[in-house]
């Protein structure tokens, strides 16, 4: 994928959520595994055992192209670097395996697989962008640009797969009001990874000898890699490997639940929860791992030619690059290195509003910022979810707002076990322009 390697390249020349997945469905009223994703507590709401059997969700946002770019990828290059303000983009896909809850008692225990990609473009100066992805085009710098980013950019790749363990239990139930508390322990597989780093960028783009180049150049920057993404970033067959290089790293889930019951049936008045996720990280292993600093200089009046790493796919290849130029002088160096999980809190409330008719808020907030170095990012976002649910069907609409593409609007169905959903999809219809998001959901599940 052209743009991605672009975005790369422009971070080592010195500069597919999260998302909200599973919008909508992940507060239905028929409760299950999927909800207890969201908060292990929610565990104690399911009737007797369920078999989740497969459940996928994909999206990508961003803060400047609209959806029918996003999804053709006409004229992503040009776009995506509009404007004077930073470019944001994320791609996210989490892929939720077989997976088994029953209950025991005031007991529920549950054992659940995922496997999780997860994209991230953070804060790119637009005015860098455009040089790389115009090339060796010298009539977009015919004026030298001068770049001052006092800010972290960063652009990085992972994918892992998760075991989780789960059990939660009712704490107090008196037939009106009921509180439970649950956790979900993760051993966590750590597969590929590719980040590309820089703080406090400063330089000048400009045109040298036919060539496009930077001068009076500064910037700390950091590359790490492992597994395939170290030899192809645009290497997604390997993505589903999920498993294949060992547990090497552990995080936890914690939630509480709290429901008003109807008193005359199954049914309840208000569902509310919260919980703390992805508390933990794990540590890539691998043979060809690698994690290296640099400072970079290059002085005025002399030039780093940029032209040798457009189309470059391999990020070992981009470092290469760099340190032949003689402007990178190595600062640290480590094999193995930790990546912190997305950790955030969530809180959400689901509300009945008259017969079968319910509305849901929901927020996520992120725990750490998505600059720091081992990171992996996250979105802050706000949903609030009208649905109408009866026992055997479910239609649900999330308008959602989070800090990137900004606010959306989509629609799901459920019938029986079996989900599908977005939520773009109707801001999409409307005015696929101004939607920059394209997402989309489906599962299927059942219970005993």
């Amino acid at each position: 994928m052209k743009p991605i390697t672009l975005l790369l390249l422009l971070l080592g020349c010195g500069s597919m959520l999260a998302q909200e997945h599973f919008a909508g469905i992940n507060t239905s009223k028929r409760t299950g595994l999927l909800n207890a994703e969201m908060n292990p507590a929610e565990l104690t709401n399911i009737d007797s055992m369920e078999v989740h059997v497969f459940a996928v969700s994909a999206n990508i946002t961003n803060n400047k192209i609209g959806f029918s770019d996003l999804v053709k990828s006409e004229n992503f290059e040009d776009q995506i670097f509009l404007g004077n303000k930073p470019t944001s983009l994320r791609a996210d896909i989490d892929v939720l395996g077989p997976a088994f809850a029953m209950r025991a008692g005031k007991w529920v225990f549950a054992i659940a697989t995922a496997g999780k990609t997860k994209s991230n473009i953070i804060d790119i100066n637009t005015n860098l962008g455009r040089a790389l992805i115009n090339g060796n085009d010298l009539e977009t710098v015919e004026t030298a640009t001068a770049v001052l980013a006092n800010y972290n950019q960063k652009a990085t790749a992972t994918t892992w797969g998760e075991i989780g363990l789960s059990a939660s239990r009712e704490i107090y139930n008196d037939g009106e009001h009921k509180f439970s508390g649950g956790v979900t322990f993760k051993f966590l597989f750590p597969g590929s990874y590719a980040r590309m780093s820089s703080s406090k960028f400063k330089g000048t783009i400009t045109a040298n000898n036919g060539d496009i180049a930077l001068t009076d150049a500064s910037s700390t920057i950091n590359f790490a890699y492992s597994g395939s993404l170290a030899n192809n970033f645009n290497d997604a067959g390997n993505f589903a490997n999920y498993y294949g290089n060992g547990m090497h790293g552990f995080a936890a889930d914690l939630g509480i639940n709290y429901r008003w019951q109807e008193t005359d049936d199954d049914d309840y008045k208000i569902n509310a929860g919260l919980s703390l996720r992805n508390m933990g990280s794990m540590t890539f292993k691998d043979g060809n791992n690698q994690s290296n600093s640099y400072n970079i200089t290059v002085p005025n009046g002399q030039y780093l030619n940029l032209e040798p790493f457009i189309g470059v796919n391999n990020i070992q290849k981009i470092e290469d690059l760099l340190v032949q130029s003689g402007y990178a002088q190595i600062t640290k160096t480590n094999t193995d290195f930790k990546v912190k999980l997305p950790a955030l809190f969530s809180l959400y409330a689901d509300f009945k509003v008259y017969n079968n008719w319910y509305v849901t808020g929901y927020t996520q907030q992120k725990l750490h910022q998505d600059y720091e170095e081992a990171q992996i990012a996250v979105q802050n976002i706000v949903t609030v979810t009208p649905r109408y649910s009866a026992k055997r069907y479910e239609i649900f609409a999330p308008l959602s707002g989070n800090e990137i593409s900004g606010f959306a609007a989509g629609i799901g169905f459920r019938y029986g076990g079996f989900f599908i959903g977005s939520s773009s999809l109707i801001t999409a219809a409307l005015n696929n322009s101004d939607t920059h998001q394209a997402d989309a959901y489906a599962g299927f599940r059942f219970a005993f």
